[in-house]
């Protein structure tokens, strides 16, 4: 990174820290340098609306429209384009042209296009009384959805934004008057109670996924619309269109090699949330291409997953389908003399490549070989004439290209494993970069979305399908969501448990959606939490702190509340009655009637958290201690302590209290939980086990350590897992449970059983529990078969030890 390119880049308005990013953005940076100089900023500094546009244009050109990329920044010079939706419509409009028809060029791009603040208002005006009924109905939440609608109004193409935004607010101010109480708080509180009451309903199935206003705005919002993106052959698009009838069609593609994580949520709601903004359809592909790391676990749990998150595959697909036809097409590429059979090694095609002193490149001797020789040898590859490693074909594409994707690329190779669909039928497979994008042709995609990393294959994925004169989807790409303090890699992750560090993939210390989901988060939390992050082409790490403060206020809306001891101690209320139980009605939210109530029992023997007791007193403890009175919750009166009972070693086994009477004390400065003693009420819940998970690494970046002994592994925090034995529950679990076993339609989705242990955190049921067998007894109570009971902590309250004094 040179000194001289950040100032550069700081010559067309980037803060110095943004300038120094972009300087090292390999992709980035080359573009923007060369469109600065031909727009004359190397000189003299920008405007700040034209630098923007600089820096607009160079991040978004397509490769098609490289060339013409000193014509684009002199426009922005010479203000022919002023708007970002000018520039976008520029690139698209020179793209795969040899020769830019300068009338035609300023048409399409609206270049000397004024449309004056009234026309916006008129404009405006008009298309508000075609959804005013949405608008009264959403008021502001509309905002979004009613300023994209303006925007793609056809005589607005060109108007300014901020004219319309302002006609947008204005019309607003016009329709709803000011921002009122449902705007701000009580809209708020409505729409978290709706989200309670359905979580309440269907706590085992994901509830239906609303489409999100960032579809609408931002990169998501200048998508092209379906039969937009240019074709080799105009027959190509006229036969998609016919096969789509003009839907949006997109797909979710993994690699069946693996569990999704965090990240794979992004990816799937994007997705699915794309097609269903805009009434298309979303396929689930399978990129089934790799024999050797496929397992049917993995299709298994892909699919359970996207159902978990609320989403619906318009057709579940696998490139495995295709591979007659990715063969056929492959000898089609070698006759057009565009791939070759190759005997190099990995070491030798590197070394071609540039090697690691990124040299120059050259051609390897097979490249120039006889088409007649290649399709020979490829029919022997298929017919097992070669051992793996033996023979590869590789496409003849650009070794001149600076892209390394142009660089005779790897489309099939011979692999003798047998897969999981085809069996032996095959033993030369094709690669991920010749397959993706054929699928994607022969599946009708529109919209081929993938993470940034995938930026530089958009060229070669382009190629491929024009060099085969086949349909051609567009290709666009956005940022990546990781999460710090963890590992995503499924080598990394596999090493985890195969040393122990870890009980599984699903283990609730990882980040794999399977251990998210083991752990007891919502997925309507994760979808929320996704859609407030956005789409940017920028990649996002995400520290734990903020996930789990999102996971946190969800929870907050949606579990209700159970009182729950660890450590307990007993009291025994001397001046109550032996056999005295009184039943109390408890809210399963305070101050939420719409969450429902049960009953627990108050007895004269009750069970206290062993921390809310001291021995010793403090004056910065509020809690229980010899002479010391405090309330416990849900009940009228206080307690207090008046006799610690110790055994042989000295420790406290129980407490003698006496159950004051309210009218003689004034209300406690503090309220504890507590489980009732009571038998015949089933009362307390006694766990077998509550699992209460940390971060796993210590540090943010546990890859950082690969100079480390033991790298990365090295990190591991090993008190990320402390379990608690003998803790009790209140019998308001048996009602989550019953509840959840007559509303779960597998009947296996433990995690579904969420709540709250007031005062200690958000809890759910993990999958060894043993439930008994309540399946076949579904009229009893899950109480009369469980066998063993064990609880994960979801999230923590993370109330800090100063307040946690105090609560």
């Amino acid at each position: 990174m040179s000194e001289q390119l950040v100032a550069l880049f700081q010559n067309i308005g980037l803060a110095e820290q943004k300038a120094k990013e972009t300087a090292k953005n390999k992709n980035l940076a080359p573009t923007l340098e060369k469109a600065i100089h031909s727009a004359g900023y190397d000189s003299k500094p920008a405007e700040k609306a034209a630098g923007a546009l600089v820096y607009a244009l160079a991040s978004t050109i397509t490769p098609t429209a490289l060339p013409h990329l000193d014509y684009l920044a002199k426009a922005i010079r010479d203000s022919r384009l002023t708007t970002s939706d000018q520039v976008s419509a520029a690139i698209k409009f020179v793209q795969d042209k040899k020769e830019i028809d300068e009338a035609k060029f300023n048409e399409e791009c609206g270049v000397g296009v004024v449309v004056t603040k009234e026309e916006v208002n008129s404009a405006v005006d008009a298309y508000t009384e075609t959804v005013k009924d949405r608008l009264v109905k959403d008021r502001y939440k509309f905002f979004g959805l009613f300023f994209a609608g303006a925007k793609n109004i056809p005589s607005l193409k060109w108007a300014n934004g901020g004219d319309i935004k302002e006609a947008v607010d204005a019309q607003m101010l016009a329709v709803l008057g000011p921002k009122d109480e449902r705007d701000v708080v009580v809209k708020k509180k409505k729409e978290a109670k709706v989200e309670a009451k359905v979580e309440k309903k269907v706590e085992t199935s994901a509830t239906e996924v609303k489409v999100a206003d960032m579809f609408f705005e931002g990169e998501l919002s200048k998508l092209h619309i379906p039969g937009g993106n240019p074709q080799i052959k105009p027959e190509l698009m006229v036969e998609h269109l016919k096969a789509t009838g003009g839907k949006y069609v997109t797909r979710f593609p993994p690699e069946p090699n693996g569990f999704l994580h965090i990240g794979h949520a992004k990816a799937i709601n994007i997705n699915f949330g794309l097609a269903k903004a805009h009434n298309g359809i979303c396929n689930l592909r399978y990129d089934d291409t790799n024999p050797e790391a496929e397992e049917e676990r993995y299709f298994t749990s892909i699919f359970e997953i996207i159902k978990w998150l609320g989403f619906t595959p318009s057709e579940v697909t696998y490139s495995s389908t295709h591979f007659q036809r990715l063969y056929e097409l492959a000898i089609e590429l070698i006759k057009k003399d565009k791939a070759y059979i190759c005997h190099c090694t990995g070491e030798q095609i590197q070394m071609h490549r540039g090697g690691p002193e990124r040299g120059p490149r050259t051609a390897c001797e097979h490249r120039d070989r006889p088409i007649s020789e290649s399709l020979e040898l490829f029919e022997k590859m298929k017919n097992g004439g070669f051992e793996e490693g033996q023979a590869i074909l590789r496409m003849k594409m650009d070794l001149e290209n600076g892209n390394p994707q142009f660089w005779d690329l790897v489309a099939y190779r011979v692999l003798k494993t047998p897969h999981h669909r085809t069996g032996s039928e095959w033993i030369i497979y094709p690669t991920y970069d010749y397959t993706h994008c054929l699928v994607d042709s022969f599946e009708n995609i529109t919209h081929s979305l993938c993470t940034v990393e995938f930026m530089q294959s958009r060229a070669s994925y382009y190629w491929l399908c024009d060099a085969l004169e086949v349909y051609k989807p567009v290709q666009w790409e956005y940022g990546r969501l990781n999460v710090a303090n963890t590992i995503l890699s499924k080598r990394k992750i596999a090493e985890l448990v195969n040393k122990k560090h870890v009980f599984d993939w699903d283990d609730p210390r990882l980040y794999t959606l399977p251990a998210i989901r083991r752990r007891g988060v919502p997925p309507q939390a994760i979808n929320n939490f996704v859609h407030t992050l956005g789409v940017t082409k920028s990649d996002t790490v995400i520290e734990v702190s903020k996930l789990d403060a999102f996971i946190r206020d969800y929870l907050n809306e949606t579990a209700p509340r159970l009182m729950g001891v660890f450590n307990p101690i007993k009291v025994t209320l001397e001046n109550l009655p032996e056999g005295h139980v009184e039943m109390l009605t408890v809210q399963n939210k305070p101050r939420d009637p719409s969450m429902g109530e049960h009953s627990i029992p108050f007895t004269r023997q009750v069970w206290i958290d062993g921390s809310d007791f001291r021995e010793q007193d403090d004056k910065d403890f509020f809690r229980l201690a010899p002479g010391k009175t405090v309330g416990l919750l849900n009940v009228p009166c206080p307690i207090t302590c008046t006799k610690v009972i110790k055994d042989g070693s000295g420790k406290v086994v129980e407490l003698i209290a006496r159950y004051e009477d309210a009218a003689g004390f004034k209300k406690p400065k503090t309220y504890i939980q507590w489980v009732a003693e009571s038998p015949k009420h089933n009362s307390p819940v006694r766990l077998d086990e509550v699992r209460l998970f940390d971060r796993l690494f210590h540090h943010a970046n546990p890859q950082d350590k690969k100079e480390v002994p033991g790298g990365y592994l090295s990190d591991v925090n090993a008190d990320s897992l402390s379990t608690e034995k003998g803790a009790l529950v209140e019998i308001g679990l048996w009602d989550i449970m019953d509840r959840w076993a007559k509303s779960s339609e597998t009947k296996t989705d433990y995690e579904a059983m969420r709540f709250q242990l007031t005062r200690i955190g958000y809890f759910c049921v993990d999958k060894e529990a043993d439930l008994g067998d309540f399946k076949e007894k579904p009229e009893a109570s899950i109480k009369d078969t469980v066998k063993k009971i064990i609880l994960n902590r979801t999230v923590s309250l993370q109330i800090n030890s100063s307040l946690k004094n105090q609560a």
